[in-house]
């Protein structure tokens, strides 16, 4: 047989007599299937190797992604048997069972499935890859690990989320059970491999849910209905790992663990916060390693070319601004790897510190023991620093102190939360801090928002509408209509049918020049402020949106979602 498939692939033209020749060799050493050999040295994709072993033994090839999956097919078919084997039911036609499968020379899932189901059971080939993605979708992510752990629900003593359970043993036990870890673990996994940032586990009066936060955006994550029976297991277990108080739940808590992942390691902050039916877990997911480059901000050449001159000021404050997940940290930190040298001290304040930066003093706020901004504000002078990082201006105690400092020839990087780079004026103002202070020490406002990328791999061009034009300012094209080409993305595999992938910054500077000292010591409203910005040449969230929907790198639609 293996050379009736050798052969039939040479006749295809699929490979070449000297790649079957290599293939031979190289089973010979690894006793594999000739197939699983050519696959592995490149020769053949997957996909057209079963496409070719389907025509030689009379199989079916089915294109799973493009099949609707029959539910009584799943149900008929525990998760254990789908993991084990990597399976797929397919659908149930008069006491048959169609199942995928990607190795049509294993006759095991066959016979098991025969003897558990009753049912006869007939195999179509898919690849493997898309049987993979299609038990996801049907089963939800630990599928097998959840059935496994409910069959032993009596050892535990698992009671129904709702119900009160006051079994601390139980639950100690529980966490620690291997399934329970396992279970923990493949949520992580699948969530780093879906590129999520944060994960939400949320506790109703009837299910579990499961949100992934991918590009800043929640998408619900197919899990079994099974798991809400394994809530307080589930969270036990993530209380144990971020070292929490497992059996405090009337108050929140917040913690931090570490975990690997293949060759790469993450660090976890976790926050757990009591709702009306139990405590909801959300995990901040955070790379250890990172780096930071302004020239992977987003920013345009010109605003580049400003932002550089900005940073070589000797003094002065320069106040990032946006709403929370804006990537405000991420431009700081940028901002701090650009001139992190040898020949000078920089120090920060932060709450949390999100990264570690070598070479960089970093400090952590600790209400709990009074170490606030303000108090290592005024510790941090006393380190003879040149640049000072401070995570964020709260309170009028902080924005004084931060404004000496800059005053007193230090360069300052802070945070404010505002809608626009005019309304950190107003921001200020409001705190309590006199104008003639923000027009001396403040160098420049830089607002910011983060907006999600099209996906590359399915982009496509198309004419805007003209209501989309006028909606950026924009009423006319070059044929006196809406003549602009905009992109978008049509949803494929790669971006999980969302049309984006990864997401980048537009940005709103404005640099506090004469003209706009002369307006914060006049107290000039924040509109008239904005309008004489835009007539020095200042561009505005929208404008910097829009320059990025005609480059082709984001949408007006993912524009219009973040900016006012």
């Amino acid at each position: 047989m293996t050379l009736r498939l050798g052969e039939l692939l040479i006749e295809k033209r699929i490979i070449t007599p000297r790649e079957l020749e290599l293939a031979l060799k190289e089973q010979q050493k690894t006793k594999k299937l000739l197939g699983e050999v050519l696959i592995g040295m490149g020769f053949v994709t997957e996909r057209r190797m079963l496409q070719i072993l389907a025509e030689q033994q009379g199989i079916p090839f089915l294109e799973l992604k493009n099949v609707s999956i029959d539910d009584k097919a799943v149900q008929a078919v525990p998760a254990k048997f789908i993991w084990h084997y990597k399976i797929m039911p397919v659908n149930i036609t008069d006491n048959v069972l169609t199942i995928a499968v990607s190795n049509p020379l294993d006759a095991w899932p066959v016979d098991d499935l025969e003897a558990h189901s009753g049912l006869r059971v007939e195999k179509v080939l898919a690849v493997s890859a898309d049987i993979m993605e299609a038990a996801r979708k049907y089963y939800g992510v630990g599928a097998d690990t959840i059935e496994r752990l409910l069959s032993n629900q009596a050892e535990y003593g698992i009671e129904k989320p709702e119900e009160k359970n006051d079994k601390v043993e139980d639950l100690e036990k529980m966490s620690a059970d291997v399934s329970v870890i396992r279970l923990v673990n493949q949520i992580l996994q699948q969530a780093i491999n879906d590129r999520a940032t944060d994960i939400h586990i949320e506790i109703f009066r009837k299910e579990l849910s499961l949100r992934y936060r991918i590009d800043g955006i929640l998408y619900d994550t197919s899990v079994p209905d099974a798991i809400k029976h394994l809530y307080l297991p589930i969270v036990s277990r993530i209380k144990i790992m971020s070292s929490l108080d497992i059996v405090e739940r009337r108050i929140p808590q917040d913690g931090r663990a570490k975990v690997g992942i293949g060759d790469k390691e993450y660090e976890l902050r976790v926050s757990v916060m009591p709702a009306l039916y139990g405590e909801n877990i959300v995990i901040r997911i955070l790379p250890t390693t990172m780096l930071f480059d302004i020239a992977n901000l987003g920013m345009s050449q010109k605003e580049l070319a400003v932002l550089e001159q900005l940073l070589e000021r000797p003094h002065g404050i320069i106040f990032v601004t946006g709403p929370t997940g804006s990537g405000k940290t991420t431009t700081l930190y940028s901002f701090l790897s650009r001139l992190n040298t040898r020949q000078r001290k920089i120090v920060t304040i932060e709450d949390p510190v999100e990264y570690e930066l070598k070479g960089v003093t970093q400090t952590q706020v600790n209400p709990n023991i009074n170490l606030t901004f303000s108090v290592v504000l005024r510790s941090m002078l006393r380190h003879d620093p040149d640049i000072m990082m401070v995570g964020e201006v709260r309170d009028y105690e902080t924005a004084d102190i931060t404004i000496q400092t800059a005053l007193t020839g230090h360069l300052v990087f802070s945070t404010l939360h505002t809608n626009d780079a005019v309304s950190g004026v107003t921001r200020l103002v409001d705190i309590g801090i006199e104008p003639y202070l923000i027009a001396s020490s403040v160098e420049a406002f830089i607002a910011q928002r983060l907006v999600r990328l099209i996906c590359n791999n399915c982009k496509e061009e198309y004419r805007l509408p003209e209501e989309i034009c006028q909606k950026f300012g924009m009423p006319e094209g070059k044929d006196g209509g809406a003549a602009q080409t905009g992109y978008r993305g049509k949803g494929c595999k790669v971006c999980n049918n969302t049309g984006y992938m990864n997401r980048t910054g537009i940005y709103e500077i404005l640099q506090v020049d004469e003209e706009i000292k002369k307006m914060i010591l006049q107290k000039t409203s924040s509109d008239a402020m904005k309008h004489k910005a835009v007539a020095l040449g200042m561009r505005t969230l929208k404008q910097d949106g829009w320059e990025k929907v005609l480059a082709g790198l984001t949408t007006p639609e993912e524009v219009l979602r973040v900016v006012q």
